[in-house]
């Protein structure tokens, strides 16, 4: 019986066997996690040890602290310049704003000066001429437009608190037109007048676009005669 219970289980008919482990799987998988862990551990410490053995960490340490001290050199430089950059932009610009306001000065100082030299025309112009009574002290003309003419005279009584001087003012205008010689009075006739100490006297006269005036001429006429003239080129 033995003997036959024995070949049944060495024959090809025997029944199949399988072996199992007594550990559960969540033991099994906790147990491969800390062999691959402790395999990771000794292949990292290899290799820092490794490193550390063939010199490359500590020069790479070197070489990282050098790099930084040369980084900070060069932003304290950066700074340093940048700081001189600001310094020279606004001492620029200040030289700019005061050359401005020199320029501004030099124009207002130019412009004062025009002022004083036309205060100074008309002052001296003021002053009576020697032997006279009655002068013309000034003419101004001026060509505002094409065909348009600004005129100005000034005319005074030398004699102080003289009489009110009551005549005429007539003024010509000579020149040429179209190649021949041409004049025009400011008005078809003389204008009257009243001086009192003096007189200024302006108007605008329309003449030819054509016309170059090259004189004026002004007359202060008392019945009809003429007691004092002036012509002044142009």
């Amino acid at each position: 019986m033995r003997l036959r219970l024995l070949r049944r289980r060495l024959t090809v008919s025997a029944p199949r066997v399988s072996v199992r482990s007594a550990a559960p799987w969540p033991v099994r998988w906790l147990l491969a996690a800390l062999v691959l862990g402790f395999s990771g551990a000794l292949a990292l410490w290899a290799f820092e040890f490794g490193k550390e053995i063939a010199g490359l960490d500590r020069n790479a340490k070197q070489e990282l602290a050098q790099l930084r001290t040369e980084v900070r050199t060069q932003r304290s430089e950066l700074e340093r310049l940048q700081a001189v950059a600001d310094t020279a932009e606004a001492l620029l610009t200040a030289e700019r704003v005061a050359q401005e306001q020199l320029s501004l000065q030099l124009r207002q100082l130019e412009a004062d000066n025009q002022t004083l030299r036309s205060d100074l025309g008309f002052f001296e112009r003021l002053l009576p001429a020697p032997g006279a009574d009655l002068a013309i002290r000034g003419i101004q003309v001026e060509r505002v437009a094409p065909g348009q003419i600004r005129w100005q005279t000034l005319m005074m009584q030398a004699t102080r608190n003289a009489p009110d001087f009551r005549g005429t003012l007539e003024i010509t205008f000579n020149g040429m037109l179209n190649g021949k010689p041409w004049s025009m009075p400011h008005a078809a006739r003389p204008q009257p007048v009243v001086i009192k100490g003096y007189l200024r006297q302006e108007g605008v006269l329309d003449v030819p676009p054509e016309a170059v005036v090259k004189s004026v001429t002004a007359r202060l006429l008392h019945n009809g005669v003429v007691r004092t003239m002036q012509t002044v080129s142009l």
